[in-house]
């Protein structure tokens, strides 16, 4: 079973989207990197907001990047995962960003395998504030495999 299917069976939902102000997703050479997809999810980890309520966040930001991807390259089959930014709008003294964004590193485990194309570089930062006050950001890059 490919990583499209993978995703399907896992929920994420494949529809086309309309061109906006900025692209959400580019190819270049043999990688495409993501725009930044925000949560729906508003409001400050640590202050209201739990690591799990942040973990479910960054689960729902993969969802759209992937449905991104899927836009320009047409599949998810044939992708490796490079590189995952995870941005945690945080409280002063809230410190589990990393935890926060496993939620985005463990649903691309699950598509894309832990042990082969899903196994990536990462970076989890806290955030004074996101963009119309989402909870978390997260961007990511992946290859194209020959």
């Amino acid at each position: 079973m490919g990583p499209e299917h993978k995703a399907q069976e896992l929920g994420v939902s494949f529809e086309k989207q309309t061109p906006g102000y900025l692209n959400l997703c580019i190819r270049t050479g043999n990688q495409l990197w993501s725009s930044g997809h925000v949560s729906t999810l508003k409001g400050k980890l640590g202050e209201g907001l739990t690591t799990q309520d942040g973990y479910a966040a960054a689960r729902e930001c993969v969802t759209k990047i992937l449905n991104s991807v899927w836009n320009v390259n047409g599949t998810l089959d044939g992708l490796r995962v490079i590189k995952v930014l995870g941005c945690v709008n945080s409280a002063p003294e809230f410190i589990e960003q990393h935890l926060v964004i496993n939620g985005a590193s463990d649903l691309l485990h699950e598509i894309f395998g832990k042990d082969g194309d899903g196994y990536h570089a990462r970076s989890a930062l806290g955030f004074a504030s996101l963009p119309t006050g989402a909870a978390v950001e997260v961007e990511v890059v992946f290859e194209l495999k020959a």
